[in-house]
């Protein structure tokens, strides 16, 4: 079987769980976790970075950081995974969901601001497939209305809107380094604070509510509880595994474009294009090759499909279950206008596997026997 996704080494992440061992700390905040925090914000160029043990930690970090209160509202998709929405609830807050747009699948910026009332607090913006929100507009929504923009770029780790980095451009920036994603740590996440006015209290948080970096750098001799806050440091064993694939997160990156844009020929110019459609290239500059979706006629010819390759031993799986038709999202959370975008299109999806050292002739041979059993 051809899996969906299997995760990539480097090669270097062993000898680096070995001297965090041999260091003697294990907790988190030590020397690979600040190796990780400086990559990131010397790569990226976050004003800070603080790596987390998920990227829905860095999600519920954000939530706390926006001040969001009962009845509070966000503006985001439905089209996401549940972190999204989640962190804010955990603080009271209420998704308010707005469609997604058909060439990208990211939320429709010119659907934001009719959204917008005086409950208001943020806009979560989700780059999904590492492609790019439209940023320069979200951002300009934003300042008129005096609101935060996260970015949840969990899927954007070196993707670009315009030569800058996605979770570099909003107050906020999430990152994600779960096994599925292309640069890993098991689980793990980052937070990356661009608006200086939030980094006190992001560490603070990020701390358990104690003021304990002040105490590290030497400028006060204790420290004391000062807010709410969690666990949400990783450990160093988790920091020392995701600095190995930081250092080769470029080659990476390269590696995985690569089949992307093999799968994007492929499907472009087979005699089968009419029965799927695929990612327009000049609607996703700057990505990162994290995903590549064809997107059916139909639910029942995307069941067929994802059926029959798994029977020609090739995996291929569809997400996500718009949050606004789950059970609790009925239950707690709005959707303003109609959502026929992510509805239709939820149930058309279909993703393809893509790692590294992929053999992508037999997936693609896979799927050519299939389209014709679908013609």
């Amino acid at each position: 079987m051809i899996v969906f996704n299997k995760p990539y080494m480097t090669g270097k992440e062993s000898f680096y769980i070995s001297e965090a061992q041999k260091s003697g700390q294990l907790a988190g905040d030590g020397y690979f976790t600040k190796k990780c925090s400086h990559w990131i914000e010397s790569k990226i160029g976050a004003n800070k970075a603080l790596i987390t043990h998920s990227c829905t930690a860095a999600l519920e970090m954000a939530a706390i950081l926006a001040d969001i209160k009962p009845d509070d509202e966000i503006i985001m998709p439905s089209y996401t995974f549940v972190s999204s929405a989640n962190a804010f609830v955990l603080r009271g807050g209420v998704p308010v969901f707005v469609d997604i747009k058909k060439d990208d699948l990211n939320i429709d910026e010119c659907l934001i601001e009719q959204a917008i009332t005086s409950k208001t607090k943020a806009i979560l913006v989700v780059h999904y497939a590492g492609v790019s929100c439209e940023m320069n507009k979200i951002m300009q929504i934003a300042k008129k209305h005096n609101l935060l923009v996260i970015e949840d770029a969990a899927q954007g780790v070196l993707s670009k809107y315009k030569n800058k980095y996605l979770g570099s451009i909003g107050d906020l920036g999430c990152y994600s380094f779960h096994e599925t994603k292309n640069i890993i740590s098991g689980e793990g996440g980052a937070l990356l604070i661009n608006n200086s006015k939030l980094m006190k209290r992001a560490e603070v948080i990020w701390q358990k509510g104690t003021n304990r970096q002040q105490f590290i750098s030497g400028e006060i001799d204790k420290y004391s509880w000062m807010d709410i806050g969690s666990s949400f440091l990783p450990g160093e064993l988790i920091s020392s595994f995701l600095l190995a694939q930081l250092e080769k997160s470029e080659f990476i990156t390269k590696k995985r474009l690569v089949l992307w844009n093999s799968y994007h020929k492929f499907f472009r110019q087979t005699k089968y294009a009419d029965l799927a459609d695929i990612p327009e290239k000049k609607n996703i500059k700057g990505h990162n090759g994290h995903i590549f979706f064809l997107i059916f006629r139909d639910k029942k010819t995307r069941d067929f499909f994802i059926k029959e390759m798994s029977a020609l031993k090739v995996q291929c799986v569809f997400h996500y279950a718009p949050l606004h038709t789950s059970p609790f999202g009925i239950a707690n959370t709005k959707s303003n206008g109609s959502l026929v975008n992510t509805e239709n299109l939820a149930d058309r999806i279909v993703r393809l596997p893509l790692w590294l050292n992929l053999d992508l002739r037999t997936v693609t041979n896979a799927a050519s026997k299939v389209f014709e059993m679908i013609k």
